[in-house]
């Protein structure tokens, strides 16, 4: 297994601070939109990285749910992202995008998805979703797969019929940025990175840093 062989040369578009959204979330959804009409495969996975305890950062894959001040996605407020973020709130997200040589990383510090929101977006997930927010106790350790086949049938014959509530301990964190960074691939390895730093209330300064 050669690594050092495998190399893309990249030449599928080109980004410029002449070119870009003032706003970054502007441009965040230009190229969302861009993304999934280029039939990106899930174009709002992305992976958050948050720092635990021991002071390691840690990092997994995760769906964005909603862009509105933040970021939100949802999650088990008993999972190992979710105790992290509620001692150490700073957290970075990064999207990839290699059908268009594209990657967006933004950083900023989290907050929990007031209730109300949560309980709307729960109704709205599908049904054996909402069950598996019951019968996962996540990052938890667990004897074997049975055990959460098992239970999910025992509260699929539970809520047989009926509606099923959102657990207590479920729902949803918001990342509010401070600093993007749009990465476009190019040639000869002189990649374009265009960064959003906030200064004061809404207001962000474009920079470029080399590749």
């Amino acid at each position: 297994m050669n690594l050092a062989e495998l190399r893309i040369n990249y030449q599928k578009g080109e980004l410029l601070e002449s070119s870009v959204d003032k706003n970054p979330f502007e441009q965040f959804k230009k190229w969302f939109s861009e993304a999934k009409d280029s039939q990106v495969p899930e174009p709002n996975a992305m992976h958050v990285s948050t720092i635990g305890e021991n002071g390691m950062p840690n990092g997994r894959v995760v769906l964005l749910k909603n862009v509105g001040k933040g970021f939100s996605f949802y999650t088990n407020y008993r999972s190992s992202k979710a105790e992290s973020l509620d001692k150490h709130p700073q957290a970075c997200i990064t999207f990839f995008w290699a059908e268009l040589e594209r990657q967006i990383r933004i950083e900023g510090i989290t907050q929990k998805v007031d209730s109300a929101t949560a309980e709307i977006y729960f109704k709205n997930r599908p049904r054996a979703s909402q069950l598996g927010a019951w019968v996962s106790e996540q990052s938890a350790r667990i004897e074997s797969r049975d055990i959460l086949e098992s239970t999910f049938k025992e509260l699929e014959a539970k809520y047989e019929g009926q509606e099923i509530p959102k657990p207590p301990h479920w729902g949803g964190f918001e990342l509010i940025p401070s600093y993007f960074e749009f990465w476009q691939g190019r040639t000869s390895r002189l990649h374009d990175r265009v960064i959003y730093e906030l200064e004061g209330e809404n207001n962000w300064k474009i920079g470029r840093l080399a590749p």
